[in-house]
């Protein structure tokens, strides 16, 4: 059964893809997670965590190859335009009832940092099985759940479900403004580690909220050349 693209839409004002964090500071990457990519697309069918449903899901797709390309953003008054640069950006937040290091409970709310990013715009690319495809372009055009941005705070601001193709060149016509894939910088995942410049702690293997569980996966970045 032939593989085909399934694309989606990652637009927002804001964006959070958290990779390397886990406590007080919550950093974001410069691209989306494999891990919060799959975990939108589980949300999106009312997988609960954890579940064999879910389990299921992941063993199914996980492997599927992923490319994410940052697609600028312009802004325009008159005659006149600009490329908007993505910023990171951070908050806080208050946390009561953590525990110390020796597992006492904490009188003091516990301050932690979050960073997101501000206008980014992708297409992110699942190469993945035809029936695959078709159930997620349902259950991305009408999702279960509330899906989002990387944090519940980070709303899309455009339908995620972008399409389905069967070449880089439909992707490019249709979603690229009929431009090549390399006038965009963009993240791929690799078969190899020569092949890499980068390791992601960020391949879903478990979502359930007690024991979370990922694996490693090589991406390249690769820049735009014109």
């Amino acid at each position: 059964m032939s593989n085909k693209l399934l694309a989606l839409r990652l637009s927002g004002i804001l964006q959070s893809w958290g990779y390397n964090s886990e406590y007080t500071y919550r950093n974001s990457g410069l691209f989306p997670t494999k891990s919060s990519v799959l975990g939108l697309c589980c949300a999106a069918k009312g997988l609960n965590r954890g579940s064999e449903d879910e389990k299921d899901f992941l063993e199914s797709i996980a492997d599927c190859p992923m490319t994410a390309i940052a697609l600028p953003r312009t802004r325009m008054i008159g005659e006149k335009s600009w490329t908007v640069n993505v910023r990171r950006i951070e908050d806080f937040h208050t946390v009561e009832n953590t525990k110390t290091a020796s597992g006492k409970k904490n009188d003091n709310a516990v301050v932690t940092y979050r960073q997101y990013l501000c206008d980014a715009d992708f297409i992110v690319l699942l190469e993945v099985d035809s029936e695959i495809a078709d159930d997620l372009e349902n259950k991305l055009s009408d999702p279960d759940w509330g899906v989002w941005l990387g944090r519940k705070s980070c709303i899309p601001s455009a339908p995620v479900f972008a399409g389905i193709f069967s070449t880089m060149n439909e992707v490019c016509n249709e979603l690229l403004g009929g431009k090549a894939l390399d006038y965009f910088t963009y993240q791929k995942e690799v078969v190899s580690f020569e092949q890499g410049t980068d390791t992601l702690m960020d391949m879903p293997i478990d979502f359930a909220i007690d024991k979370r569980e990922r694996g490693q996966r090589r991406v390249k970045i690769c820049e735009a050349e014109r």
